[in-house]
């Protein structure tokens, strides 16, 4: 798959409309594809066509050829915070509010900002700039979506920290997907182009093995695809048609979620995904039973519960908190009511014999879901590691 270079031109367009912000992020599958170099390139182009255009935050890692881009370009300087001892620079969100360009742009969205700092995260910095209608163009790696946290762990084996929602790179108004072949930047590594020459052994005998990045390779580019299918064509229902009538492939995505599921995460994680696959709403919906007011589940178990759900918000789902009997006629009741074509919920963990005779959640809905599609998800054994 290739990927036509944008002009600065075409950013430029967007720029000139409306008054909020236009977000364009630059998307990779890891570190040296040249997500940097690339925005660096944009920024002169539109600096040449008269924009006011700043270096919000670039990290170069020290690679000569990405240094020499930042000359010519106005860099606001990083506010400098003490933590712990440490001396650390973050995006000094307030120089570029009150210098206000046109276009600023910002690199690593993922990264988590200090604790003394307004902001939890940069993405979310960015996303000050942009209600105060400065255009922002940013870089990040796709490892980093939140909804591809679990796939990329059990395929590659690495653990990925910092995460920025779905929701995020939703809002984007330009996608771009910087490819390259797995064996040009394996040679770009062994030159010492992206890493110190005494750090690349490590790096291809872990994170940059040829599998790995053949991955996260895939992804990226089936991520930047679904992003501009989202954005040309989408499943939306023509005028009178009703979407909850036209089955699974139309209908909303419903994630049921219970007090403390033992996975909530990855239950949000792939709703989130479903419902960017099929270019839909969705919701996380908890079932509160007379047993579960909050007044009579413990302190983690109510702890867990209000984290996932700012998990979920997070990754932009609408949360409902329903209260009944009986949660499985409540969802299904929803359900219908809202358009639901998929409902995800997490196999039961219930007493064996509850199982088998089919009185757990997940069996039910099963039975008693017509006009749904019902996706059991299976969670692994959580390891001591995991767990905590």
């Amino acid at each position: 798959m290739t990927t036509r270079r944008p002009r600065a031109e075409d950013f430029l367009e967007l720029v000139e409309r409306g008054r909020r912000g236009r977000l364009k992020l630059y998307i990779g599958f890891a570190a040296g594809v040249g997500k940097t170099f690339r925005m660096l390139e944009e920024a002169h182009a539109l600096k040449a066509r008269g924009v006011d255009v700043v270096l919000g935050f670039i990290e170069t890692h020290g690679r000569p050829e990405t240094e020499a881009l930042v000359a010519g370009l106005e860099v606001v300087p990083r506010q400098r915070h003490t933590y712990r001892d440490v001396s650390v620079e973050e995006l000094d969100v307030d120089a570029i509010l009150a210098r206000r360009p046109q276009v600023a742009i910002v690199d690593e969205l993922a990264h988590t900002n200090l604790p003394v700092c307004r902001n939890r995260k940069r993405y979310q910095d960015v996303q000050e700039l942009l209600a105060a209608g400065i255009n922002v163009i940013g870089a990040f790696n796709v490892q980093h979506l939140e909804s591809l946290n679990d796939l990329v762990e059990r395929n590659t084996g690495v653990t990925v920290r910092e995460t920025l929602p779905d929701s995020f790179l939703k809002s984007a108004d330009q996608v771009v997907n910087l490819d390259l072949a797995v064996e040009d930047l394996h040679e770009r590594l062994k030159a010492g182009k992206i890493y110190a020459p005494d750090k690349v052994p490590h790096a291809l005998e872990r994170f940059f093995t040829g599998d790995n990045l053949s991955t996260l390779r895939e992804l990226a580019l089936r991520e930047v695809a679904e992003s501009l299918d989202r954005a040309t064509t989408g499943k939306q229902a023509r005028a009178g048609e009703d979407p909850s009538q036209k089955g699974g492939a139309w209908g909303r995505v419903l994630v049921a979620l219970s007090s403390h599921p033992p996975r909530a995460a990855t239950l949000l994680r792939r709703g989130s995904r479903m419902a960017g696959r099929l270019n839909t709403d969705w919701f996380v919906v908890y079932v509160e039973t007379p047993g579960e007011a909050p007044h009579l589940i413990d302190a983690e178990a109510q702890r867990h519960l209000l984290t996932n759900i700012e998990k979920a918000k997070e990754l932009g789902a609408e949360v409902v908190r329903l209260r009944a009997k009986d949660p499985v006629a409540a969802l299904l009741d929803f359900g219908r009511s809202h358009g639901v074509g998929h409902i995800i919920i997490g196999r039961s963990n219930q007493a064996k014999w509850r199982q088998r005779l089919g009185l757990t959640a997940d069996a039910r809905l099963l039975r008693e879901g017509d006009g749904f599609d019902i996706h059991v998800v299976s969670f692994e054994p959580l390891t001591e590691e995991k767990r905590s």
